[in-house]
């Protein structure tokens, strides 16, 4: 292999290299130890110091050396792993660069002339080859030395290599890491004892960072029942990131052929790079955080402070910057964030030089000012172009923003009054909205329902109102109160993302109906047996009018989305959002939960209601102890939950308590359901421990969920009365669920979303792996009784 000339000085690794063959201008050596009969002491010492060490050319025996005349410095300019191999290159080198050089007279014009020479050969060479112009020379050593050690399929793409140890028992083992397309392989050489470990990525069945007294930290890998560890990386994070990466990509060529199949990047191993899978990493964490289409692509991210005008404090945090999106999150992600389309920019400046201040305003006269930010004149050179500014635009401060100064923040704000229409009232006038003589004619339910709406128009007069609203505790805290009926559609179109999909799409909703409109399939056969039983206890389902609605969504997702086309399930959770939204908006709420927000739950096999089942266990494990102490079989709980899941809780709750479920779900995503489903068992801690038996415990909870209510609720009595089970017991003990949601934030909301994102991941590889060791056993069992018939029938 032709390598990029790199210095060496000769007389520091003459104890290393022997020389075989030389001439006025090359030299051709041969590793110390290497093809010596036994080898020596010598060769076990430098076969041990190339295993651990990591530096030029000392992954292959062999090497050719460029010497400068007169000059004790020589340029490495080729390596090889075999005799046959290196004198190849020794001989085109005789044939076709030494009669040239005898014509210059400046052994400096020598070596640029030879140097040119090699690179131009590299060059070449990358054009067919896995290793990219760009790669550094140690990969394309590390390259050699991984084709050498596992002889893998020539077709198999070195992604990265990652010095570690490795334990065998107790005793580590230093060596080499590496991660390829298909496989996880490690290889050591100590003192003569050569160790090589090929695993292949389809075979992990558990994969984590974990800690111990002896390992402080390290990566756990499981696979056909054996653990290995790895530790004493420079990098782990980095490492297991990319692990991840390769380990789910290879899963999802098991159940998720076509789409991978349809990735140009996946699908080609020349494609796949460290740099871009770390870069896909990114960019999926970041589309499933701000819940933006999963096309978005985060570009670059700066760290600096975003001045909050509510609290008057400047927030530090991430800005992250995506090809339509500019989104920040501080640091503590509970605390402020926010979302700005850039669609909805009509002002880019900077503000203020020595503070490198960025100030962006939005068709919604918001103002947004992020201060200290690194390498600001080109972001804002980048965005202007992006968004077509060409020029600051001064936009009169009104609700979230600043003053000439871009300090104050103004006391007037925008409110919408009883026919729609936008007027401007003061904070104060919000606080004192009711007269005597108005909340004389509400009943308490409607009178808090109005305070409810109320509290949201403050906050939407500080923190904004729609897309680029700022998320704060204050938000949480109100949608744990249960949002009000009259924001319920908006706010969970805003929460979950789906109105950016709806803006990006405009008509889309309208041609796929009119595509879908009267095609035949399996999906549609389904939806037409389960319209009437979506939700026919709702008087908005005991007509044709939302029959009609609920089958036009229902159809013109599964036409959108053939893979999953129609998962039961799917009819109720569709007839709870046209409650609260119109047939567009509930189509892309629709696409939001399946699409981002519960990937892989609605298919044949629901991978994600399992995969979160897993999870559940886990934190079940992590927080109620006591329960997995007595349970002796820990599937009761996925076995229980799994219309939790599947359902968001609507099918075991009454509506009128199961769309404040919901209202947390659009806000906190699974994580809400986590906390609310460890809630619901530690509310029924004590009895489900004096259970005899699983069906006792489904018994327990099944009566608790009977007797959660909604004392709030606005809806008429008629929906309610309807929505409870017939033999709900007047002498249980009523659960109030507004009191349920804010005992699972306060006892369980301590679980981050990046924690529940990372058990995810990891149980995904576990739940894809026993689905395919069933799928098999299925197929030799079902095999074997095809073989016993044939016998059977030969033998009559």
């Amino acid at each position: 292999m032709w390598l990029r000339p790199e210095e060496v000085l000769l007389k520091n690794a003459l104890k290393l290299w022997v020389t075989e063959i030389s001439n006025p201008y090359f030299v051709l050596q041969r590793r110390r130890g290497y093809g010596e009969e036994g080898g020596g002491l010598t060769g076990l010492l430098v076969g041990t110091l190339d295993a651990v060490l990591d530096s030029t050319a000392k992954v292959a025996p062999f090497r050719i050396l460029h010497q400068t005349p007169d000059s004790q410095v020589y340029w490495s300019i080729a390596c090889g792993a075999s005799r046959d191999e290196i004198f190849k290159h020794w001989q085109w080198l005789e044939q076709n660069v030494m009669k040239t050089l005898s014509v210059f007279d400046s052994s400096d014009d020598i070596t640029s002339f030879v140097q040119g020479k090699i690179r131009g050969l590299i060059a070449e060479e990358g054009k067919s080859s896995f290793v990219k112009e760009e790669d550094p020379e140690k990969f394309r050593e590390a390259l050699l030395k991984f084709e050498k050690c596992f002889g893998l399929p020539d077709q198999e793409k070195l992604v990265t290599y990652y010095s570690c140890s490795y334990w065998r028992g107790r005793v580590p083992c230093q060596g080499w890491l590496y991660l390829s397309t298909n496989f996880l392989s490690f290889y050591s050489f100590l003192l003569g004892s050569e160790f090589k470990l090929i695993i292949s990525w389809d075979e992990i069945s558990r994969l984590e960072k974990t800690s111990t007294v002896l390992l402080t930290e390290s990566i756990h890998v499981l696979s056909r029942g054996e653990d290995h560890y790895f530790s004493m990386f420079l990098h782990i994070n980095e490492t297991f990131l990319l692990m991840e990466q390769l380990a789910s990509y290879a899963i999802k060529r098991l159940f998720d052929k076509e789409t991978f199949e349809n990735d140009p990047i996946l699908n080609d191993p020349l494609q796949i790079t460290k740099r871009g899978l770390e870069s896909r990493a990114h960019s999926e964490h970041f589309t499933s955080y701000f819940r933006l289409p999963r096309e978005e692509i985060l570009k670059e991210v700066h760290e600096c402070f975003l001045w909050i005008p509510f609290t008057h404090i400047c927030a530090l945090g991430k800005m992250c910057v995506s090809e339509n999106y500019i989104c920040f999150a501080s640091h503590d992600g509970s605390l402020y964030s926010t979302i700005i389309p850039l669609r909805e920019i009509v002002g880019i400046e900077k503000s203020d030089a020595s503070i490198r201040a960025v100030t962006i305003s939005t068709k919604g006269k918001n103002i947004f000012r992020f201060t200290d930010v690194r390498d600001f004149d080109s972001l804002v050179a980048r965005l202007r172009s992006k968004c077509a500014v060409t020029s600051p635009q001064h936009i009169p401060y009104t609700v979230t923003g600043y003053n000439d100064n871009a300090a104050d923040f103004q006391g007037e704000h925008p409110m919408l009054d009883s026919k729609g229409s936008s007027k401007t009232v003061s904070t104060e006038a919000l606080m004192t909205v009711f007269h005597p003589q108005d909340t004389e004619n509400l009943d308490p339910i409607m009178l808090k329902e109005r305070m409810k709406e109320q509290s949201w128009n403050i906050l939407f007069s500080e923190c904004g109102r729609g897309v680029s609203m700022f998320r704060t505790k204050r938000s949480r805290n109100l949608v744990v109160r249960g949002i009000p009926e009259t924001l319920r559609g908006e706010l969970w179109l805003l929460f979950s993302g789906a109105v950016n999909d709806m803006g990006s799409n405009p008509g889309y909703y309208t041609e796929i109906v009119e595509k879908s409109l009267g095609t035949c399939s399996l999906a549609t056969d389904e939806i037409e047996r389960d319209l009437r039983r979506s939700l026919p206890e709702h008087p908005a389902f005991q007509s044709d009018t939302g029959i009609s609605a609920l089958r036009r969504v229902l159809t013109a997702y599964a036409y959108r989305n053939p893979k999953i086309g129609y998962c039961q399930a799917m009819n109720i959770l569709t007839s709870v959002l046209l409650l609260y939204a119109k047939e567009e908006e509930a189509f892309w709420l629709l696409v939001a939960v399946c699409e981002r927000m519960l990937p892989d739950y609605f298919n044949r096999r629901i991978i994600g209601a399992l995969v979160d089942q897993a999870v559940f266990e886990e934190l079940i494990k992590d927080y109620l102890p006591q329960l997995t102490d007595h349970m002796t079989d820990m599937t009761f709980f996925s076995s229980v939950s799994l219309s939790w899941f599947l359902t968001l809780f609507i099918s075991v709750l009454p509506i009128e308590s199961a769309v404040n479920v919901v209202d947390c779900f659009f806000y906190d995503g699974i994580k809400a359901i986590l906390q609310l489903g460890l809630t619901v068992l530690h509310f029924n801690m004590d009895k489900l421990l004096g259970c005899k038996d699983d069906a006792e415990a489904v018994t327990i909870l099944n009566r608790f969920f009977d007797n959660v209510i909604n004392k709030d609720s606005p809806l008429p009595s008629s929906v309610q009365q309807a929505s409870s089970t017939a033999d709900r017991k007047r002498d249980s003990t009523k659960v109030d669920i507004t009191e349920l949601i804010r005992e699972s934030n306060e006892r369980f909301g301590a679980i981050r979303y990046e924690d529940v994102e990372s058990m995810r991941t990891r149980n995904r590889l576990y739940v894809i792996q026993t689905l395919e060791n069933t799928t098999r056993q299925n197929v030799v069992c079902s095999n074997l009784r095809t073989l016993q018939c044939l016998l059977f029938l030969c033998s009559v």
